[in-house]
């Protein structure tokens, strides 16, 4: 009576699930296995803002490492599987690495298309291609990954490690290779969980990468029939509850304060792309942003911030928009503005660059930033020989595209600690944001209007967010329509303005902290986590071919 009580136990019944629903995900093949493993890629994207269901991508990710041991135990000696072994493994592995891949891309950066609505006579012809093959591209890495694991793959817990490491390193080449673009890494899941990001100060955006795939690919070990194998899980989810419970113990006992004397005004005028440089419209938004600039305030404002591109024409060759500023820039007020410049070149052509400019002291042109980091088809566009003949063109009207700043800079401003610009998509970076000389704060000044009232700009929010925690600077981030906000060097948004909402934004600068361990040391954290992954791959797998003739018996 006893015996079957204990068997009839819930959380026997709940072991007795895992497994067969483990079993049965193992077993599946050709299409469903695709179209599984497509399914748990589109469910991960929920982890992501403005969602942030953290748990869809931790199940999502231990689903998949069931997926490639299917696709590895159908090939082992002794098995049905009809392909040589370590070849059919790899392919039927990566294949469900790519849909996975997919499944989550496509979800998770459907918002790519609007920008492809905004001249829809000259673009929208291009989204299906663009939807396709973005998600395609960016499929290839979980793709590798998911090779890698089927090609060294062993029983037991040394997998789940290379797969974490695999998946890992694939996607620092995701954000590295071909300008790189790192959206909707797997650290971003944990946007619910503030006191989780607080990790990335140590570890960095890479780092607690690689610890949350080794969280969610451990949960596998759940569908296994193995007792000693859940060990795995259940330490790796005490691992996260004290990253949790330290990194809520830092928020609540760090308060930087702020900076006397600066008083921030981030500017949102609200203007959809489409009306931003029509005849019609130019002067109306000119205008918005004067009036939203000298709208009164209990405190005035000693830095007026507008975003990228925000005048609708060439801000140096319009000397009434010159004057206008000057009045704007009284004793030791400052305005950052957003804008593209041209440069004349000795063969009487021109280059164009996308670049903030930082005015004061009556309208003095101050210092000139040149964004470095351009996105792709969207301010030039790669192998133009070849697409130009396919008939594809860059979104951003310039004549050849923009070219490249120098980097990372900081500037001097009167009045207030050294700034370190960034422009749009640049934040997006982790440890590519600050030059050589570390500013007090960043501005991040952007133009979200491309991607329509979507989830885009949310996860754009939350990627300035974690940069902020790992460099321990603040960041004012200003969007032409929105979410425009002040981050203080630990992530919290101090003040913002909503999505879509003309208006400003009146706010203190946050304190920096003193450099934080990823500020000083970079991806090193990452680094040693991928060498500790390694000695755990050679440990549980020199255990686990201990194990195997005693299981044979």
């Amino acid at each position: 009576m006893t015996a079957l009580s204990f068997a009839a136990s819930p959380a026997d019944r709940v072991r007795t699930s895992l497994v067969s629903v483990g079993a049965w995900v193992r077993g599946l093949r050709g299409w469903r296995r695709v179209l599984f493993a497509f399914g748990a890629g589109a469910v991960s994207a929920l982890a992501f803002a403005p969602f942030d269901v953290f748990p869809a991508l931790l199940v999502a990710t231990g689903t998949l490492v069931l997926l490639v041991d299917g696709a590895v135990e159908r090939t082992l000696p002794g098995t049905a599987g009809g392909t040589p072994a370590v070849p059919g493994r790899i392919r039927s592995a990566a294949l469900a690495g790519w849909a996975f891949g997919f499944g989550q891309f496509l979800a998770g950066l459907y918002w790519v298309g609007y920008a492809f609505t905004v001249d829809a006579s000259a673009h929208a012809w291009q989204i299906p291609f663009v939807a396709m093959l973005l998600p395609g591209y960016l499929a290839f890495f979980p793709a590798l990954a998911c090779a890698v694991t089927a090609w060294f793959w062993r029983p037991g817990s040394s997998r789940i490690f290379l797969f974490a490491a695999a998946y890992a390193i694939g996607e620092w080449l995701r954000g590295t290779l071909l300008t790189g673009f790192p959206w909707n890494l797997a650290a971003y899941g944990w946007g619910a969980l503030p006191g989780i990001m607080q990790s990335a100060a140590v570890v960095g955006a890479y780092g607690l990468t690689l610890l949350t795939i080794l969280f969610g690919a451990a949960l596998a070990e759940f569908a296994g029939t193995s007792p000693r194998a859940r060990r795995l899980p259940l330490v790796l989810t005490a691992l996260f509850a004290l990253l949790w419970a330290g990194g809520e113990t830092r928020l609540a006992l760090v308060h930087p304060g702020t900076v006397p004397g600066v008083r921030l005004r981030l500017v949102q005028p609200d203007v959809p792309q489409a009306e931003k440089y029509l005849p019609q419209f130019v002067s109306r938004n000119w205008d918005r942003l004067i009036d939203l600039s000298q709208a009164p305030a209990r405190q005035k404002p000693t830095i007026i911030i507008w975003p990228e591109a925000a005048p609708p024409f060439l801000i140096t060759r319009s000397p009434e928009a010159l004057d206008q500023i000057a009045a704007l820039t009284p004793g030791s007020r400052v305005l950052m503005t957003g804008s593209p410049r041209v440069v004349a070149t000795p063969d009487d052509g021109f280059h164009y660059f996308n670049s903030l400019f930082i005015f004061s002291h009556g309208g003095q042109l101050t210092g000139i930033y040149d964004k470095f980091h351009l996105v792709p088809f969207g301010e030039y566009l790669p192998l133009p020989g070849l697409l130009h003949a396919l008939g594809l063109s860059k979104l951003v009207n310039m004549p050849d595209g923009f070219r490249e700043g120098p980097g990372p800079r900081t500037l001097r401003i009167p009045g207030a600690p050294p700034v370190g610009p960034l422009i749009c998509y640049e934040i997006i970076f982790p440890g590519a944001v600050v030059g050589s000389e570390r500013p007090g704060w960043i501005v991040n000044v952007t133009d979200d209007s491309w991607f329509g009232p979507s989830t885009g700009p949310w996860q754009h929010l939350l990627m300035a967010r974690m940069r902020a925690i790992e460099e321990g600077l603040p960041v004012a981030r200003d969007a032409n329509t929105g979410i425009s906000a002040v981050i203080d060097p630990l992530g919290r948004v101090s003040a913002s303005l909503s999505l879509g909402r003309m208006g400003f934004l009146d706010s203190a600068l946050p304190r920096a902290l003193p450099g934080t361990v990823f500020a000083r040391s970079g991806n090193t954290g990452f680094v040693l986590l991928l060498m500790f992954c390694l000695l755990c791959i050679v440990a549980t797998g020199e255990t686990a071919k201990k194990r195997e003739p005693e299981e044979s018996v």
